[in-house]
């Protein structure tokens, strides 16, 4: 008998002062590309329990925090204001890295690469972020990481960085084309007529 496949766990990580688009965008992504949830299960998750606000006052409510989240197959780290302060949240930064190692995707989204390197996980990599973001990213990361500021998203293998925004949308698509193929990315980006911009 052939066996079930499981759905990826597709984890997004959403904190106060998130930048809004910069987590619905993946969201949407790994959404519309699961095939009705059955190559992506998709869910929000944050430090803990409650309502979070992003940037503009949306509030939304996280599926799981922390503690209790299904393990992440896919991690999406959003940007956003917020980002300067859980850069600084070693609680949050020691889950990253404790986690990176199971994971087979981390996607990083605008000023997510600031919590990704304080997470300590961008040592020799190539990486980007938003354009406003890329002074502040240069003063955090090691010297052997490679600054792409002209790049929309760079892929390291395991991780995946992407520019402000609307490049976060253009790297979960990459990510799904990279997981399920280029035929299911493109059907994706097709029923969200969203035009994708292919790095």
């Amino acid at each position: 008998m052939e066996q079930i496949k499981r759905a990826r766990n597709a984890a997004i990580f959403i904190f106060e002062q998130v930048e809004p688009l910069d987590f619905a965008g993946p969201y949407e992504v790994f959404i519309s590309g699961s095939n009705r949830g059955q190559d992506f299960n998709v869910y929000t998750v944050a430090e803990n329990n409650g309502p979070i606000q992003t940037l503009g006052g949306l509030s939304i409510n996280p599926a799981y925090t922390i503690d209790n989240c299904p393990n992440p197959d896919i991690l999406v780290i959003p940007g956003g204001w917020g980002s300067r302060k859980e850069m600084n949240n070693e609680t949050v930064t020691n889950w990253i890295r404790e986690i990176s190692n199971d994971v087979e995707v981390i996607l990083s989204v605008c000023t997510g690469a600031l919590i990704l390197a304080k997470a300590q996980l961008l040592d020799g990599l190539k990486v980007t972020t938003n354009r406003l973001a890329m002074d502040e990213l240069r003063h955090i990361v090691p010297a052997s990481t490679e600054i792409m500021e002209e790049a929309r998203y760079v892929d390291n293998g395991k991780i995946v960085l992407s520019a402000g925004i609307s490049a976060g949308m253009d790297a979960a698509l990459y990510v799904v084309e990279k997981l399920l193929g280029e035929d299911r990315a493109v059907k994706t980006a097709e029923l969200m007529e969203y035009d994708w911009k292919m790095a």
